[in-house]
């Protein structure tokens, strides 16, 4: 078999990507389904980790807008990560997949507390290990979460999974002539303000030199693609230069 492009990986998931087709909350088989190809990407040799939003459950930014004190609300939504989190793990360790998660909030009854050195050797003997509760602190995205993890992994990639398959101009169910991006580079996507992470996420990945690769979980077995090089998925990097692919309509 052919050693995969990516030694050490960060998935950041979505809470969207765990609803399937449901309005709120976490769908079962969806879960079951992605942990399947987690699975199926470690055993290619690959060392693992995820971060995982809590939109499916409590959007902290919506909540304050609706009159919440921005800081609690925040600390809201990183506590519907950790359920996210767990939710994940089970599914995972139902496929037989050792599993670990660590909170940048302490809640030693549920899960580990992140420490950074025990994350990593927990990779290096297989395990998967999910960071929930974002940074940690409010006012910070679970994208940034993950670009800082990602740094802190040492990690070869940053895999962000959308309900899309890459980059577009605009959102490509509400703008027919929205243009799909093959390549971009880290300036471009903050120039052109493309809505793929944040300012801060982008500027981390940059600052650490970590690819970022877009792509959709909605297609079944895409995961495993995307980290062999095939696929569908647009990559952000330094110094490239941008590809832009035909329009949605």
């Amino acid at each position: 078999m052919a050693k995969p492009p990516y030694q050490r990986v960060l998935l950041k998931l979505s809470g969207e990507a765990l609803m399937g087709e449901k309005p709120y909350g976490i769908d079962p088989e969806t879960v079951k389904r992605i942990a399947g190809e987690i699975r199926t990407a470690l055993a290619a040799g690959i060392e693992l980790c995820v971060v995982v939003g809590g939109g499916n459950i409590f959007r902290g930014l919506q909540a304050a807008e609706a009159g919440f004190d921005r800081a609690s609300a925040d600390y809201m939504g990183m506590l519907a990560t950790v359920m996210n989190a767990l939710a994940v793990q089970n599914a995972l360790e139902d496929l037989g997949v050792h599993t670990r998660v660590q909170s940048a909030i302490t809640m030693s009854e549920v899960c580990e507390p992140y420490i950074r050195r025990r994350a990593i050797r927990h990779m290096e003997k297989g395990r998967v290990v999910i960071f929930a509760a974002g940074t940690g602190n409010p006012f910070f995205t679970t994208d940034t979460a993950a670009a800082l993890r990602a740094a802190e992994m040492s990690c070869d990639v940053l895999v962000k999974a959308t309900q899309v398959d890459g980059v577009y101009s605009a959102d490509p169910k509400k703008d027919p002539n929205a243009r799909r991006f093959a390549r971009l580079s880290y300036l471009d996507v903050l120039r052109r303000d493309l809505k793929v992470m944040d300012a801060s996420a982008i500027a981390l990945c940059r600052e650490n030199r970590i690819p970022i690769l877009v792509f959709s979980i909605q297609e079944e077995g895409a995961l495993p693609k995307v980290l062999r090089g095939e696929g569908r998925a647009t990559i952000v990097a330094e110094d490239i230069e941008t590809c832009e692919e035909e329009a949605v309509g």
